[in-house]
C-alpha cells in the first residue's frame, strides 16, 4: 500500500484546539501530569541502584517524551512544529530517548477533517477559483501546519496538489511557543541550567516563515528557474489563480519514495548516481547558492524513474528554505576543508569565526571539537574511513555507516564540558540538512567517493 493511501486511512482530527485558552489549557494539564510523574519517579529512584536507576531514567523520559508527542500530535499546528524542532536541537542537550520519541513528530501525525480545513481554502482562494477543481478530501499527506490534498483541473484534467494550512495556526504562535517552553522545565526534558529562550526565539522566527504560503510560492519558483536546465530534478509549478495566503497549490509530479522497495532494487550504479544527485544538490544549494531547503524529511523528495533508467528527483515543500550569508558559508568552508585535510588551525579559525568556539577554548576541548568536524566529514574523505565502511575501489559504504551515532557519541561527551554552547541556528539547520542527505544515501545503499564534488563545491563557497 502507498505511504499516501495509509495516511488517508489514519483517523482524522474532527476539530482543532484553535484558541489560546483551550491550547494553553491542554498544555497546561500535560505539565501537571508530568510534574505528578516526575515526584513519583524520583522517590522511586531512591530505592533503586545504579543501574537500575539508569534503566528507569532512559524508560522515564521514553514515556515523558511520548506524552508530550501524542499531546503535540493533537493540537497541530505550530505547537507541534516546535516539537519537531526541539528534536533536532534536541541532540544537543536532550536525553536521546526523548529525542527519538519526538522525531516521530516528522511524519507520524493524523490529519484533520475535511470539514475543518475547506473554510481556510474558501477564504484563501475563494468560491470561484474551487469550482475549476474537483478535489479529493481525503488528505494526500498530513504535517503539523496544514494538509495536502490532491485535485484535478476540470477544464484539461492536469493534476495539481493542493496545500492547506489549518485555521489559527499563524495566530498561535506566539502563545504556543510560550507556553511549550514552560512544559518543557515541568517535564523535566532539559536541563535545569539551560536558557532556551534564543532556542525558542529561533523556533518562533522559522514558524512565521512556515506559515508564509506566499514566501514559499516564491521559494518554489525559484529553485524552479535555478534547477529548470538540469534534468536531474523536477521542481512542481506553483498555480498563483488556486494559491492565497494560507493555500498553496502547485502541479502534482509523480515519483515514488526513496524507501520505496522499486528503488532499493535498482543496479548499484543506479542508486550510486542518485547518491550522487542528492549530495551535489546540498553541496550546490549551500556552497554556490547560499539558499537551502532545510527539512531532510523523505516526504519531501520522490525518485521518478522510466523504462529508459532514466532516474529524476522531485523537490517539493520549500517552506523549510533558509537563506546563508556569503560570510558565513567562507568561514564554514574553513571549517569543513580543514576538518577533511586534517588542518585543526584552519578549523577552529573558522569555527570562532561563525561562534560554535569560543577564543577560551581549551586545547582539550579543541581536540574533541576537530575531531567530531573529522568524524562529520568521513564520507568525504573515505581513506580515513574504517576499513570496513571502504569498497575495494575506495568508495563510502553509506548503508554498512554507524557515522551518526559515532559523531552523537563525541558530541555528547563534549556537551558535558564546561566549554560546551548550543551552535548557532545556521548550523542546526545546515546540519539537519546534512544529516537528511547521509540517511538518504544509506537508505540508497549507496558507495561513493564525494571528494571531487566536495572541492569542487568549496571553490565556489569564496
Amino acid at each position: 500500500m502507498a505511504d499516501e493511501e495509509k495516511k488517508a486511512m489514519k483517523p482524522s482530527i474532527a476539530r482543532l484546539k484553535t484558541g489560546s485558552f483551550e491550547r494553553n489549557f491542554a498544555l497546561a494539564k500535560l505539565g501537571v501530569g508530568a510534574g505528578a510523574k516526575i515526584a513519583v519517579h524520583s522517590l522511586s529512584n531512591i530505592f533503586r541502584g545504579e543501574v537500575s536507576k539508569t534503566e528507569a531514567d532512559r524508560d522515564f523520559y521514553k514515556v515523558q517524551a511520548q506524552v508530550l508527542a501524542d499531546e503535540l500530535g493533537q493540537l497541530k499546528g505550530s505547537v507541534m512544529k516546535a516539537g519537531q524542532m526541539l528534536a533536532m536541537f534536541g541532540d544537543y542537550f536532550m536525553p536521546h530517548e526523548a529525542v527519538e520519541v519526538l522525531g516521530q513528530l516528522q511524519d507520524d501525525t493524523p490529519p484533520v477533517a475535511w470539514r475543518v480545513v475547506e473554510s481556510q481554502l474558501r477564504a484563501s482562494v475563494g468560491a470561484a477559483a474551487l469550482k475549476e477543481l474537483d478535489i479529493d478530501e481525503r488528505p494526500l499527506a498530513a504535517a503539523s501546519l496544514g494538509q495536502a490534498h490532491r485535485a484535478r483541473r476540470k477544464r484539461d484534467g492536469m493534476e495539481v496538489v493542493v496545500k492547506i494550512q489549518y485555521p489559527g495556526v499563524a495566530n498561535a504562535i506566539n502563545s504556543d511557543i510560550k507556553t511549550l517552553s514552560r512544559l518543557l522545565i515541568a517535564s523535566r526534558l532539559t536541563p535545569k541550567n539551560l536558557d532556551l529562550a534564543p532556542t525558542f526565539a529561533e523556533v518562533r522566527e522559522m514558524l512565521e516563515g512556515e506559515c508564509d504560503y506566499a514566501q514559499e510560492a516564491a521559494f518554489t519558483e525559484d529553485f524552479g528557474r535555478r534547477l529548470a536546465g538540469d534534468t536531474r530534478y523536477v521542481v512542481p509549478r506553483v498555480l498563483r489563480e488556486y494559491s492565497g495566503a494560507r493555500v498553496l497549490t502547485t502541479t502534482y509530479e509523480r515519483g515514488v519514495s526513496v524507501s520505496d522497495a522499486s528503488i532499493r532494487a535498482l543496479p548499484q550504479a543506479r542508486r550510486d548516481r542518485l547518491g550522487l544527485h542528492f549530495v551535489e544538490l546540498f553541496l550546490t544549494e549551500f556552497f554556490r547558492w547560499g539558499l537551502v531547503q532545510t527539512d531532510p524529511h523523505f516526504g519531501n523528495y520522490r525518485i521518478r524513474s522510466d523504462e529508459a533508467g532514466n532516474d529524476q528527483i522531485v523537490l517539493l515543500d520549500f517552506g523549510a528554505t533558509r537563506a546563508f550569508e556569503r560570510r558565513f558559508i567562507r568561514d564554514y568552508s574553513l571549517i569543513v576543508s580543514g576538518a577533511v585535510d586534517q588542518d585543526r588551525a584552519r578549523i577552529r579559525l573558522g569555527a570562532e569565526a561563525i561562534g560554535l568556539i569560543g577564543p577560551e577554548f581549551p586545547d582539550s576541548a579543541l581536540d574533541a571539537f576537530a575531531a567530531m568536524c573529522e568524524r562529520i566529514v568521513e564520507p568525504f574523505e573515505p581513506s580515513r574511513a574504517p576499513e570496513a565502511l571502504r569498497t575495494a575501489a575506495g568508495n563510502y559504504r553509506f548503508a554498512a555507516s554507524d557515522l551518526p551515532m559515532r559523531v552523537s557519541q563525541i558530541a555528547a561527551r563534549n556537551a558535558l564540558t564546561r566549554s560546551f554552547r548550543l551552535p548557532p541556528r545556521e548550523v542546526v539547520f545546515l546540519h539537519r540538512r546534512l544529516g537528511g542527505v547521509y540517511i538518504t544515501l544509506a537508505t540508497l545503499a549507496a558507495e561513493l567517493n564525494l571528494r571531487e564534488s566536495l572541492d569542487k563545491a568549496l571553490a565556489d563557497s569564496g
